[in-house]
C-alpha cells in the first residue's frame, strides 16, 4: 500500500506511524543489546570499570597537566580508596541486561534518528527532506561526542571525587554495582543528549518556538545553569569546572548560531 500523504493522514494514522517507529527502534536496540552480550567482558572490565583505575587515561592527562602547570602531584590520582560490591542476589544479572540494553541504545542511535527523520519528514519542505543524510550524520556525531565527553571527562571526575570524599575516617566507601553503573550510564547518556541541543534548537526554531533573540536574552541564565551543572558533576576545583563548562558553552553558542541561520533562511523564503 502506498504511503499516505501528510494531509491525508488522520490522527490515528500518525499514532500508527509512531507505534511502528517505536517497534522498529526497540527491535534494533534489543538486537544490538544481544550482540553486545558477547563482548560484555570487555564492556565491563575495560570500558565501564576503566575509570576505577588510577592508570585511566583521564587521570594520567590531569597528572601530566598538573606537572606542566607547576602543581606537582596536586591533582594526580594515585589510588581509588573504594570497592564495588553486589548486595542483591539477582544484581549482577540485572546489571548485565540493562548495560547491554544501554549499549544497544548508544550503538543504535543513528538508526533511531533515521526512524525519527522518517516520521517528521512529511512535515518538511522538499529541500529539507534532501538533508536526511546530513541530519543523521551531524546528530550522530554530536551524540557520540557527548558520550565520549561524558565517559572521559564527567565520569572520571565524578568517580575520583566520590571515591576520595569522606566525612569521617571511620567510614569506608563501598559502592554498590548498581550505584556505580547507574552513575556511569546517567553521565554518558545525559552528555550525549545534551550535545544534541543544536539539533533540538534547529527544529524548535523551525516551529517558531524559539528565536535567536530569545536564546541570547536568556544567555546569562543558561550560563548560570551550566555553571551549576559543572559544579555538581565535577570535583570542587576551578580547573575541572572550567574543563566541563567550556564545551557546554560552545554547544549553547552553536545552538544560537544555528537558530540565526534557520531564521535567516526562513526570511529569504518568505521574501
Amino acid at each position: 500500500m502506498a504511503k499516505k500523504n501528510l494531509n491525508e493522514m488522520s490522527f490515528l494514522d500518525h499514532l500508527e506511524e509512531l507505534r511502528w517507529l517505536l517497534v522498529r527502534s526497540t527491535a534494533a536496540i534489543l538486537i544490538l543489546a544481544a550482540l553486545t552480550f558477547f563482548i560484555s567482558d570487555y564492556i565491563f572490565n575495560v570500558i565501564i570499570f576503566g575509570p576505577t583505575s588510577p592508570d585511566f587515561i583521564t587521570y594520567r592527562f590531569f597528572c601530566d597537566l598538573s606537572h606542566q602547570l607547576g602543581f606537582a602531584d596536586n591533582i594526580c590520582v594515585t589510588e581509588m580508596p573504594f570497592i564495588i560490591q553486589n548486595t542483591n542476589m539477582e544484581g549482577q544479572i540485572n546489571v548485565l541486561i540493562w548495560t547491554c540494553i544501554t549499549a544497544g541504545f548508544i550503538l543504535g542511535f543513528p538508526f533511531i534518528l533515521w526512524e525519527v527523520w522518517k516520521f517528521i519528514s512529511p512535515a518538511l519542505y522538499e529541500t529539507e527532506k534532501k538533508n536526511a543524510k546530513l541530519f543523521i550524520f551531524s546528530s550522530s556525531i554530536l551524540f557520540f561526542l557527548g558520550v565520549l565527553f561524558g565517559y572521559y571527562v564527567i565520569v572520571p571526575m565524578s568517580v575520583n571525587f566520590f571515591a576520595s570524599f569522606t566525612i569521617s575516617t571511620v567510614i569506608k566507601n563501598q559502592f554498590s554495582v548498581d550505584s556505580y553503573i547507574g552513575m556511569v550510564k546517567t553521565s554518558v547518556l545525559a552528555c550525549g543528549l545534551f550535545f544534541e541541543l543544536p539539533i533540538i534548537i534547529y527544529f524548535l526554531t523551525k516551529l517558531g518556538l524559539v528565536t535567536p533573540a530569545f536564546l541570547r536574552k536568556y544567555w546569562k541564565y543558561a550560563v548560570i545553569i551550566i555553571l551549576l551543572v559543572a559544579a555538581v558533576v565535577t570535583p570542587p576545583d576551578v580547573v575541572s569546572q572550567v574543563i566541563v563548562t567550556i564545551p557546554m558553552m560552545i554547544i549553547y553558542e552553536v545552538s544560537i548560531l544555528i537558530s540565526k541561520i534557520v531564521v535567516k533562511n526562513q526570511n529569504k523564503i518568505n521574501e
